[in-house]
């Protein structure tokens, strides 16, 4: 299965609050956080929202998931939970629908 090597981060950024990063076995990034949290616990139930550790609580299983074309004519997904807060978004666009969906099944979907 596609990322189930990937290596997960968690890590604090320039404001103090926490994030986490998915990274590929080459080093690219496949997945990262929306926002900083100011708790960790909060930053890994998202992380695990989108994988982590098999996401084991089964975070965000009733959340909506959106593939649509940004100003550039490029594909990127963004993920809302049920209350309508975005939970999670692509870091980057992709050319090709196929590889969009790819990257949003390897955080979740």
């Amino acid at each position: 299965m596609a990322g189930e090597n990937d290596k997960w981060e968690i890590y604090t950024d320039k404001r103090g609050e926490f994030r986490w990063r998915r990274r590929a076995t080459n080093g690219n990034i496949v997945g990262s956080s929306c926002e900083g949290y100011t708790q960790k616990a909060a930053c890994k139930a998202n992380a695990e929202r989108h994988g982590m550790d098999g996401n084991p609580k089964g975070h965000g299983a009733k959340d909506k998931w959106e593939i649509y074309k940004d100003k550039r004519g490029e594909f990127r997904w963004r993920r809302t939970a049920v209350n309508g807060e975005i939970t999670g978004a692509s870091s980057e666009s992709y050319k090709s629908k196929g590889d969009c969906t790819a990257n949003a099944e390897r955080n979740g979907m």
